[in-house]
């Protein structure tokens, strides 16, 4: 049997400098506190906490004053910021240099129009999203897919920008709505603000699945960029799986199969999709 782990798949470049920042202040003996998830990993969480790194949300932040707080690659709204300066708290500001620029550009727009819509395609709650609404005062529309765009007001100005990490082609489908909507008086801008490293592993991802008899496509169940390219996986690889880790995988999925691919999302430690392949070896 032959088994591939896909050279595209792991980490991206955002959360390998958010653990890289980690595992630094860690091995130099600070105590470290990280708002939210590092990273949508359960495994990885994991091995960051045998480390010494403290997972906390924003209420246990505000009890907290003098200490290191380090924010993810998904990045924050303003108010993370005003709360850290207030309790005198030493920020690790490891958002993705993709991510601040969004949220630059969205605050730019927002303080020179703010009568105008900003809408934002993403995934309502996640933290890159709490992050963008937030540059606008909690005033920005985030849709979650061509139903939400229907509740638009298309005689008002309409400037659209997307979650770094969704897919292009609904991107595309949202925008071709829109123009053929809006009212001739209003203005519509769309900014397509995905990030190359992510939108690029999906024609990637789908010519790896059809190279298998077998996809073990391994993240965490919290990966939004993990749902969108399990399923295109899926969607040209039926005999494909989503795993968490190498105890889910079922020795019958193995039976009459001569290639085995293993892949993964941005949040996808490289060690555990080599877990993956060690277990099925075995």
């Amino acid at each position: 049997m032959q088994i591939e782990i896909d050279n595209g798949s792991g980490f991206c470049f955002g959360v390998t400098t958010a653990i890289r920042k980690a595992e630094e202040e860690l091995a130099a003996g600070t105590r470290l506190y990280c708002l939210g998830d590092i990273v949508h990993n359960g495994m990885e969480c994991e091995r960051l906490r045998r480390m010494g790194l403290v997972t906390i949300n924003h209420d246990e932040m505000s009890r907290l004053h003098g200490v290191k707080v380090l924010l993810r690659a998904h990045g924050e709204p303003p108010e993370t910021y005003e709360m850290a300066r207030r309790n005198d708290i030493e920020i690790i500001d490891a958002t993705c240099p993709v991510v601040l620029q969004l949220q630059r550009r969205i605050k730019q727009k927002y303080d020179s129009n703010p009568d105008a819509q900003i809408v934002i395609f993403g995934k309502p709650g996640h933290a890159e999203v709490l992050g963008l609404v937030g540059q606008t005062n909690g005033r920005a529309i985030v849709v979650a897919d061509l139903d939400g765009v229907k509740s638009l007001d298309f005689t008002r100005d309409i400037f659209l920008y997307s979650q770094t990490t969704k897919s292009l082609d609904e991107f595309h489908r949202i925008i071709d709505y829109i123009q053929q909507h809006i009212a001739p008086e209003a203005t519509f801008k769309s900014f397509d603000t995905i990030c190359r490293q992510v939108a690029n592993r999906m024609p990637n991802i789908s010519s790896f699945a059809r190279r298998h008899d077998l996809i073990l496509f391994v993240c965490g169940r919290k990966s939004s960029n993990g749902r969108v390219l399990f399923n295109e996986c899926k969607s040209v690889n039926p005999n494909s799986h989503l795993i968490e880790g190498p105890d889910e995988i079922d020795p019958s999925w193995l039976k009459g199969v001569d290639t085995v691919g293993i892949c993964g999302a941005t949040s996808t430690p490289k060690w555990l999709m080599e877990e993956c392949l060690e277990r099925i070896k075995s």
